[in-house]
C-alpha cells in the first residue's frame, strides 16, 4: 500500500477542491493508522483514472482519480480543449466554440464553470447555458450555435451519488455523441495532463447564453405536433407528467403548452430538481415504483396519458389506462419497444410519401424489437439497424427517426441528433390525442399492429455484478458452449457480434435466433457493471389477438427460464 499512499498524498497536494481534499485527507489518516476499510477504499479510488469513453465520463462523486471530482473534470476539459485545438478545424471560420450545459446533480454547476474556465484559457469561444437544463437542450445548442463541441454535465438516470461528463461534437453530425476513435484520441490528451495546477484557467471571459437558445429549442419541440385538423378536438388530452426530481419538468410542460396541450398536471412531489431524488430508490422511470406517484395522480384525475422523463430528460416512459380487460382504474406502462413503434408509425402515417421520396431512414438498435422494420417496410420507408446506443443511431445517413428500447427516441434529428424525451413526449401526445378524437386508444393501435405484423413480445433481463470478471467469464463460457435449444425451439443461428454483423462494427455480444423466430441477445453493458439480455418472440395472429398474446407470454417465459439456466449467475 506504500505506492497507493504515495499516489494519494500526491493527488491531495494537487486537488483544487477543499471538500474533496478534506475527504481524502481523512481517509489517508485512517489508512496510515492501519484501518483496513480505509486502505481498501484508497485502493479503489486509486485503481486508475475514471475511463473516458464514448459516454464521456461517469462515476461516483468523491476524491481520487477513479471518482468524479473537480480534478478529474479539469483534466477532461484540458484534454478536450487540446484535442479540439490540435486535431479539428473549427466549424466557424474564426476560432473553436464549445457550449456547456449542466443539470441539478451535486457538483454539476461547479464542473460546468471549471470547464468554461479551461476552455476560455485555451482560446476557445465558450458558451454556458443559462441555468440547469435538460440534455436535449445542450444537444440542440451544439447544432443551433454552430459549436465544435458540447459538454453536458449529467449522470442521466444514475444514482444520486454519481455524476458524469458527456461530450458531443459539431461538424457533419453536429450534436451527436462521440464514437471511436475520437474517444480514444481525447482520452490520450487527457492522459497527458498530470497536474491540475498546471492547467491554465481563466477567471472570466466565457459567455452565458441567453434564453433565445431555450426558446428556439421549445419552438422546435412544440413543432413536432402539427396543427389539429379544423373542427376536431385534437388537443383534448389530460396528461400527468413527472420529471423524477430532474431538470426536464418546466421545459416539458412549456413544450406541451406551446403544442396546444394545456391540460397537463406535473407530479408536485417530483416537479422540482433535487439531486437527492428523495421519492425514488433509483431515478429511472423503468425502475419499479419510480412512477407510482404519477400513476396515483393519473387515477385521481382520470387522465388519458402519463409521461415520465428521467432526470436529464433525454428518455421518455409512457403509461396508459389499462385495456378494458384489466379493470377500471388500472394503469399499465408501455415497453420502450411499444413506444418506439408507435412513434415510428405516427411519423410514417404523417409523412410517408415525403419520407420515401427524400430517402429517409427509420433506425433502431439490434437489441430493439424488429417490429419497426416491418412498419417501415409497410410504408415504403427504408430501415436500418445499429449497435446499441444513440452514438450509432445518430450517424445513420438519411436518419429521420430512430429509437432504442431503453426509452430513447430521436424524433427530430434536424434539431436534436440524439434521444430527446421532451420532443418525443409532444409527438406521442399528438398521436394519443388524435387517436382519442377518433374514438380509439393507443391499445387499439397496438392491436392493429399485432394483427398486421404479428405479436412482437419483448423482455429484458439485467444482471448487476460486483466483479466484472463474472461477466467476462460468462461471455467466454457462452462462446465455448453455445446452446442447442432455447425456449423449446432449436437454435438456428449463433452470431458473435465481435465479428461484426451485417456491416456493423464489432462489439462484445452474442445473438441467438431460433427456428420459430425468437431472438436472444446477450451483451455486457457499456456504462454499468451489468450483463444485459434482450428477448423477443413473434407470434402470428390468426383470429384471437388475446390468445396470440398468451402464447407469446408463454414463449417469453420459456426463453427466460432457459436463459437463467444458461447464464448460471
Amino acid at each position: 500500500m506504500g505506492e497507493v499512499l504515495y499516489e494519494a498524498h500526491t493527488w491531495l497536494a494537487d486537488d483544487p477542491d477543499p471538500a474533496t481534499r478534506a475527504e481524502l485527507r481523512a481517509i489517508i489518516e485512517r489508512a496510515e493508522d492501519g484501518d483496513s476499510a480505509a486502505l481498501a477504499d484508497l485502493g479503489d479510488r486509486f485503481a486508475g483514472f475514471l475511463t473516458f469513453g464514448t459516454a464521456g465520463l461517469r462515476g461516483r462523486l468523491g476524491a481520487g482519480p477513479n471518482r468524479m471530482n473537480r480534478s478529474v473534470v479539469l483534466r477532461a476539459a484540458a484534454g478536450l480543449a487540446h484535442y479540439l485545438v490540435g486535431m479539428r478545424e473549427p466549424v466557424r471560420p474564426d476560432r473553436h466554440r464549445v457550449v456547456i450545459g449542466y443539470d441539478a446533480r451535486h457538483g454539476s454547476r461547479t464542473f460546468a464553470v471549471d470547464s468554461a474556465a479551461v476552455f476560455t484559457a485555451a482560446g476557445i469561444d465558450t458558451l454556458v447555458l443559462p441555468r440547469e437544463l435538460p440534455t436535449p437542450v445542450l444537444a440542440f445548442a451544439v447544432r443551433y450555435l454552430d459549436a465544435d463541441a458540447g459538454v453536458m454535465v449529467t449522470a442521466s438516470h444514475n444514482p444520486p451519488h454519481d455524476n458524469g461528463y458527456k461530450v458531443y461534437l459539431g461538424g457533419p453530425d453536429a450534436g451527436s455523441q462521440i464514437v471511436a476513435p475520437v474517444d480514444a484520441e481525447i482520452a490520450s490528451y487527457i492522459k497527458d495532463v498530470h497536474f491540475t495546477a498546471h492547467i491554465p484557467r481563466a477567471a472570466s471571459g466565457w459567455t452565458e447564453v441567453g434564453d433565445h437558445v431555450v426558446e428556439a429549442y421549445l419552438d422546435a419541440a412544440a413543432a413536432m405536433a402539427s396543427s389539429p385538423a379544423p373542427g376536431t378536438s385534437g388537443r383534448d388530452l389530460r396528461i400527468v407528467l413527472t420529471s423524477l426530481h430532474g431538470v426536464g419538468g418546466a421545459t416539458a410542460v412549456e413544450a406541451l403548452r406551446r403544442a396546444g396541450f394545456h391540460d397537463v398536471h406535473p407530479v408536485a412531489e417530483q416537479a422540482e430538481p433535487d439531486p437527492d431524488f428523495p421519492t425514488v430508490e433509483f431515478p429511472n422511470p423503468e425502475e419499479p415504483g419510480a412512477i407510482d406517484l404519477a400513476l396515483a395522480l393519473a387515477s385521481r384525475l382520470d387522465a388519458d396519458l402519463v409521461v415520465a422523463n428521467d432526470p436529464d430528460a433525454d428518455r421518455l416512459a409512457v403509461a396508459l389506462p389499462g385495456p378494458a380487460s384489466s379493470g377500471a382504474g388500472s394503469w399499465q406502462m408501455l415497453h420502450g419497444d411499444d413506444v418506439g413503434t408507435l412513434l415510428g408509425l405516427h411519423l410514417a402515417r404523417r409523412g410517408g410519401r415525403e419520407l420515401t421520396a427524400s430517402g429517409g431512414v427509420f433506425v433502431n438498435t439490434i437489441v430493439s424489437s424488429r417490429l419497426l422494420g416491418r412498419v417501415a417496410t409497410a410504408h415504403g420507408i427504408a430501415h436500418a439497424e445499429t449497435l446499441t446506443g444513440f452514438k450509432w443511431i445518430s450517424r445513420v445517413p438519411g436518419l429521420v427517426y430512430g429509437y432504442e428500447e431503453a426509452l430513447g427516441y430521436c424524433v427530430d434529428p434536424a434539431a436534436v441528433r440524439d434521444k430527446d424525451g421532451i420532443s418525443a413526449a409532444v409527438l406521442l401526445a399528438e398521436m394519443a390525442a388524435e387517436t382519442k378524437s377518433a374514438g380509439h386508444t393507443l391499445w387499439d393501435v397496438l392491436d392493429d399492429l399485432a394483427r398486421a405484423h404479428g405479436v412482437h413480445a419483448t423482455d429484458q433481463l439485467s444482471i448487476r455484478v460486483d466483479d466484472l470478471k463474472l461477466i467476462t467469464d460468462t461471455m467466454r463460457r457462452l462462446r465455448r458452449n453455445p446452446p442447442a435449444v432455447l425456449g423449446g425451439s432449436a437454435v438456428s443461428t449463433v452470431d458473435d457480434l465481435r465479428d461484426g454483423l451485417a456491416g456493423l462494427p464489432p462489439t462484445d455480444g452474442l445473438r441467438y435466433l431460433t427456428s420459430d423466430g425468437a431472438r436472444l441477445i446477450v451483451r455486457p453493458s457499456g456504462t454499468e457493471p451489468k450483463l444485459k439480455c434482450y428477448l423477443e418472440v413473434v407470434v402470428d395472429v390468426a383470429d384471437d389477438i388475446d390468445a396470440a398474446r398468451v402464447v407469446a407470454a408463454e414463449q417469453l417465459a420459456a426463453l427466460r427460464t432457459d436463459l437463467a439456466r444458461l447464464l448460471q449467475l
